[in-house]
């Protein structure tokens, strides 16, 4: 796991205002959680967007007057099922979203695609997630893996911990986005899989996940964007 010396509440905060300034802004829609090393879940409270959370922001999901976002669900259903995830983030990248809206797979064309060479779920069906059963069944469309496409809806990623599911939440989309560049010029030709295989230990190392995490702090941080606490 990524060393990180943060609050679990600072981290969900930032990494709300990363994925926002990453493609990941939508009203205040959207929503991050994590895993504490006592199992308490949290999570972003309905009502405030991405890009303005703050670690007050961040409630238990068991805190019974917190304010919850209806697809809550999502993450509970995940986190029943993956002992080995410590993050979850929903939310509606437009790049990502749209695939997901295709019948088209995500293909490792890039750097970046090579993170899901093990492939992307899709869940069929665009309602809301808001029953428990529902995000059982997303979480089951998830299975092993790191990301599911939720069909005309948005997508679910997770992360061995916040930095990792931040990671792969900005590198889906930038993976779709390159994706939808390149379909546009001419034949796609992906890196070969067993290729994309090798290269994948050594391009996704905690070591840079934790580089990546504070560069994207410090460049919020310069642009005005950091939480409260830590502004100038």
């Amino acid at each position: 796991m990524v060393a990180v010396a943060q609050s679990i509440r600072e981290q969900v905060a930032w990494a709300c205002r990363i994925i926002a300034a990453e493609g990941y802004a939508d009203l205040t829609l959207g929503h991050v959680s994590a895993r504490d090393v006592d199992g308490t879940v949290w999570i972003k409270r309905k009502g405030v967007a991405l890009d303005e959370v703050e670690p007050q922001d961040v409630v238990s999901v068991d805190d019974v007057d917190a304010v919850l976002h209806l697809e809550t669900v999502l993450h509970e259903g995940v986190y029943r099922v993956r002992p080995d995830i410590g993050s979850v983030i929903h939310g509606h990248p437009p790049y990502a979203t749209a695939l997901g809206a295709t019948g088209a797979d995500l293909v490792p064309l890039t750097h970046d695609g090579i993170l899901f060479t093990d492939g992307v779920g899709r869940f069929k069906g665009p309602d809301l997630i808001v029953e428990r059963e529902q995000g059982d069944a997303v979480a089951h469309a998830l299975g092993d893996r790191r990301a599911v496409l939720l069909e005309n809806h948005g997508v679910l990623v997770v992360g061995k911990d916040v930095p990792w599911a931040v990671l792969t939440a900005v590198t889906l989309e930038r993976a779709a986005k390159l994706q939808s560049i390149a379909a546009a010029l001419g034949e796609l030709r992906p890196i070969a899989n067993k290729l994309a295989l090798e290269l994948q230990p050594v391009k996704y190392r905690d070591e840079f996940v934790a580089e990546y995490w504070q560069a994207w702090q410090r460049q919020l941080a310069r642009n005005g964007g950091g939480l409260r606490a830590t502004r100038a």
